[in-house]
């Protein structure tokens, strides 16, 4: 209905609905199957069972839903990555809850039969003794914990302290490298070297690349629309498919960057072609950042000490700048009293040296079956040295031939290949690329010390292209997550009525946050954009958990007055069985993005851990420590209430 495809983000969004959809509907049919087993008819059961569980449900589906709210309003890179994959996830999650609430009560009242004990088989008994065994283990540690809630109090700020200093520290990337079978290959000879000896080198480069087995083909070209001179080529490899091969990319890439270092005079870079290219210059590396001054002279001697001072940093590698200064030319001053003499005018000076070295078509031979084009020009073995510029005749007024040299002056020396600008100020580009294992985030950072120590206040620089993104996604990616959170309350506040439950169903989040961010750093992944949704998805998965109980402990308290300690205590020992299933369900439905299979599975990845770690370390925490929050926040509530409500006492008027 919308117009979007089955690409890399609507099928992510898919297989994760996989493990969140059928959520809604294990709960509604446990509460029913619930009934059941106490000896109720499966219609009875289905009524009952659906009427207690569908405000949960419900509250359940909507934050949930919530959850990707500010994913659809994001403006940038970000806002178009994530459009189709928020709203892909929320219809599945809006319409599994109108089927769980719906479909699957009449799918009960039809299917369900009375239970019979002796009807049960090896299997039903092995598993139900090992549910019952964890049970009882949960009930004995969930006592003890309600009868030391500081204990608990203390174990949840920890958390919490250690959360925000592991969300300082961890590495920051941007879009992770996915192997596509492809290798972008540079080579840079020294300025002025000319294109004969340029193809030289890229045939000797050509001849080690294939010796590699990885590689089944390659592109190569020398200048021409891929390069800005003629002492620079470009290789594009094709690698044999992910699962022919033993080595990922990046692994082939580090593999050949040894045997490709040896030329003399030549200079090797590699690069994986990302999957989304921003923006920025066709650079030599894959990262930039722009240097300008309306000072040609000062930009050109601060760039090129930049660029050795970022060189000697830890984290990056490959580092080169567009900088070309040093490339050899011939200025031809021409003496224009001299030439008037001769009857010579600067345009004809001009166009002899046109049509001798510059692409010159001047007539068009027609054959029977084909045309060829003719160019004028001197002959190749007379381009290739300056001295055969005073071997260029003009004819002067009186019918003499006058070379060159008398009517112009020839200086060598050495300039600019191009001066490049950006935004109407000259400009030169630094590029580079990351060493094998270092985050975007830690170079970025490490770059702009260097470029505030280095580089005078007339001298600005910014970074482009994909380190440009990464910058802007950095500063929005937390109040991303701060605006989702106050969406979810704003929901819950709604649906509660209440400004304080939602404070304990949200409780448990700092501990999912706290296992993502340290199962990424455990397994050495960057918290990329891909892995921060999975943040985003761990504020909507973790609370299923608190709703369960809190709703069950408001309904024990209001229908039969039970306390505070006693309600919740209760419903965690009925819920523990949906929470179980429900987080297992979401578990293993986000295990195969996880184990990274699949083309571009090593974007997935993160995102996959994020969750899978958020919920393995939130699982062991919510289950103990809602409880003891809910305690305390409803004798706050209480407290408060008995104090809206305390009657004023009037002192007593005595009579006369």
């Amino acid at each position: 209905l919308l117009n979007f495809s089955l690409d890399n983000l609507s099928v992510m969004a898919l297989i994760l609905s996989v493990g969140f959809v059928v959520d809604d509907a294990i709960v509604m049919l446990e509460n029913i199957v619930r009934h059941v087993e106490k000896g109720m008819k499966p219609y009875e059961a289905s009524l009952l069972g659906s009427k207690e569980i569908g405000f949960t449900i419900v509250s359940m589906t909507l934050s949930l839903a919530a959850v990707f709210i500010p994913v659809l309003f994001m403006g940038g890179i970000l806002g178009r990555l994530f459009r189709e994959f928020a709203i892909t996830i929320c219809v599945a999650i809006l319409i599994s809850g109108v089927v769980s609430v719906t479909l699957t009560p009449m799918l009960c009242s039809r299917f369900l039969r009375p239970i019979e004990k002796e009807r049960h088989g090896f299997f039903y008994r092995t598993t139900e003794r090992f549910f019952n065994g964890m049970l009882h283990v949960y009930d004995r540690s969930l006592w003890w914990v309600l009868k030391h809630r500081p204990v608990m109090l203390a174990v949840f700020f920890l958390v919490l302290g250690a959360t925000g200093y592991l969300f300082v520290t961890v590495p920051k990337g941007f879009i992770p490298d996915t192997d596509n079978d492809q290798l972008s290959v540079t080579l840079e000879a020294a300025q002025g070297t000319s294109y004969k000896q340029m193809t030289e080198y890229a045939k000797r480069a050509a001849e080690v690349i294939s010796k590699d087995p990885n590689v089944v083909g390659a592109m190569m070209s020398v200048g021409g629309s891929f390069s800005s001179s003629m002492n620079y080529g470009r290789m594009f490899l094709q690698l044999k498919p992910r699962r022919e091969r033993t080595l990922t990319v990046n692994q082939v890439m580090e593999g050949l960057r040894p045997k490709l270092a040896g030329f003399p005079g030549l200079r090797v870079f590699m690069t994986v072609p990302p999957s989304i290219r921003i923006g920025g210059r066709m650079s030599k590396s894959l990262y930039e950042m722009t240097v300008q001054s309306p000072d040609t002279d000062e930009l050109y001697k601060q760039a090129a000490r930049l660029e050795r001072e970022i060189a000697k940093l830890p984290t990056v590698q490959d580092v080169n700048s567009d900088l070309q200064i040093k490339n050899p030319r011939v200025n031809v001053e021409i003496d224009r009293d001299r030439a008037a003499a001769l009857g010579l005018t600067a345009t004809d000076i001009e166009s002899s040296l046109y049509n001798s070295y510059g692409p010159s078509w001047v007539s068009t031979i027609y054959g029977t079956m084909n045309q060829y084009r003719v160019l004028l020009e001197i002959l190749p073995k007379y381009q290739e040295h300056a001295d055969a510029l005073s071997m260029i005749y003009f004819k002067a007024a009186d019918g003499r031939l006058i070379p060159l040299n008398n009517v112009t002056k020839l200086i060598q020396d050495s300039g600019p290949q191009t001066i490049n600008h950006s935004g109407q100020l000259p400009s030169v580009t630094v590029s580079f690329n990351l060493k094998p294992g270092v985050a975007l985030g830690d170079a970025v950072n490490q770059i702009e010390d260097a470029a505030v120590r280095t580089l005078p206040p007339t001298v600005t620089t910014s970074f482009q292209g994909t380190a440009k993104a990464f910058q802007s996604s950095l500063k929005n990616l937390g109040m991303l997550l701060m605006v989702a959170i106050m969406v979810v309350y704003i929901v819950l506040g709604v649906l509660y009525e209440s400004y304080v439950h939602p404070l304990t169903i949200l409780s448990g989040l700092p501990s999912a946050v706290f296992g993502a961010l340290l199962t990424l750093m455990l397994f050495k992944i960057d918290l990329s954009i891909y892995a921060f949704v999975g943040l985003i998805m761990l504020i909507g998965i973790v609370k299923k958990n608190a709703i369960m109980q809190i709703d069950f402990a408001l309904e024990a308290e209001r229908k039969f007055g039970k306390s505070h300690t006693d309600a919740i205590y209760e419903g965690c020992l009925i819920r523990f069985r949906p929470i179980m299933m429900t987080t297992m369900a979401a578990l293993l439905g986000t295990v195969p993005i996880a184990l990274g299979w699949g083309a571009g599975g090593e974007a997935r990845r993160p995102l996959g851990m994020a969750v899978v770690g958020g919920l393995i370390f939130s699982q062991a925490m919510t289950l103990y420590l809602t409880p003891v929050v809910y305690t305390y926040m409803a004798s706050l509530l209480e407290r408060l209430k008995s104090r809206k409500h305390k009657p004023v006492l009037q002192p007593a008027v005595s009579g006369d």
